[in-house]
């Protein structure tokens, strides 16, 4: 349509009734989106260049599919109140469930300390809170800080039961970092507690990173 806006032509994205006389035009024109009022007898200077259609079947479809299977998946949680267990290669424990989604999911921002017994599967509770989490999209920025003995097995287990590909951070990682700070490039991170602790030039690179989402600290 020309002459709704003295920047040239424009096309209509919505129109809503404002009472009897006025119509809410949202339009757009070069990429950006602006609207504006336009009154009864205003229409007489406007001309329609082409007109649009109402309704149309003939855009891609596989892109049609593909968007309503990512929207499926990101509220798949609410059909299934267990889907990181559904989607991941574990058994979950009862008592495991009842950790992660009886006490620690209705519990965000969450603070918890998780005291249990060898063997109990705390790596596999917090496995899955991590996994609903990042189903649910509220979980970006992840870093798990653990002793030096216990970081490898924390990135295998992450990996091969619930699919989460973690970095470990090492000297090399450092070195190797484009901007010098690798807590900036990487969302998921799997830290030595002994190597956080000692290294002051390690805690500013830490301060400089932007915040994390969550942070699970292993026992020493």
């Amino acid at each position: 349509m020309r002459g709704l806006d003295p920047a040239g032509i424009a096309e209509v994205v919505s129109v809503s009734r404002f009472g009897n006389d006025a119509l809410n035009l949202v339009f757009r024109i070069d990429g950006k989106v602006a609207e504006r009022l336009v009154y009864r007898g205003e229409e007489t200077s406007f001309e329609f260049v082409s007109a649009g259609r109402a309704y149309a079947f003939d855009a891609d479809g596989g892109l049609l599919r593909l968007a309503s299977e990512a929207y499926r998946i990101r509220l798949a949680h609410l059909f299934d109140p267990y889907l990181a267990i559904s989607a991941s290669q574990i058994e979950a424990l009862p008592h495991q469930i009842t950790a992660v989604y009886g006490e620690m999911l209705p519990r965000q921002p969450l603070r918890f300390l998780l005291a249990d017994d060898p063997g109990a599967g705390k790596t596999i509770m917090a496995g899955l809170l991590i996994k609903e989490l990042l189903i649910r999209g509220d979980l970006e920025r992840c870093m798990i800080v653990a002793p030096g003995s216990l970081v490898e097995q924390w990135q295998e287990e992450l990996s091969e039961k619930f699919g989460l590909n973690f970095d470990l951070l090492t000297r090399d990682q450092i070195e190797a970092s484009v901007t010098g700070n690798p807590f900036i490039e990487k969302n998921r991170l799997i830290v030595r507690l002994d190597m956080a602790a000692r290294s002051d030039e390690l805690k500013a690179k830490l301060d400089a990173a932007p915040d994390w989402d969550m942070i699970i600290c292993d026992e020493p």
